[in-house]
């Protein structure tokens, strides 16, 4: 039986398990821990306090989401999979509105992250914060 997203336990519960799905993926895994290297734990946690306010509305996270993925070496296909991972793991860990919610979010994020992504890799333009 899944449960509904509705407390920091979840939260934890579904970021966990989504990087912990990332990390032995065979298109994902290196792109992220060269990127994050040693620094997982507080990865994890500004994941969590940007999930905590996306879902649960408890404002925690400050800053801007995409600059730090600005330049990274990806595509349509990393977000893909990223997506279809991400999506899995609420399907089979969660229910109801918020479980929803996140797949939306998810898939608005992947949209806008890869949109900007290639407009910055074809254009001389530098993210602004």
């Amino acid at each position: 039986m899944r449960n509904e997203i509705i407390n920091i336990i979840d939260i934890k519960l579904l970021v966990d398990t989504f990087y912990n799905k990332v990390r032995e993926d065979e298109l994902l895994a290196d792109l992220f821990n060269n990127k994050i290297g040693d620094r997982w734990p507080e990865h994890l946690e500004k994941m969590y306090r940007f999930w905590q306010t996306v879902l649960l509305e408890e404002h925690t996270y400050h800053g801007s989401p995409f600059l730090p993925h600005a330049k990274l070496p990806v595509n349509l296909e990393h977000f893909e999979r990223w997506l279809t991972l991400f999506n899995k793991t609420v399907d089979d860990l969660f229910e109801g509105e918020k479980a929803e919610r996140a797949k939306w979010q998810g898939q608005r994020m992947a949209e806008m992250f890869h949109s900007k992504i290639e407009y910055y890799k074809n254009n001389a333009a530098t993210p602004l914060i």
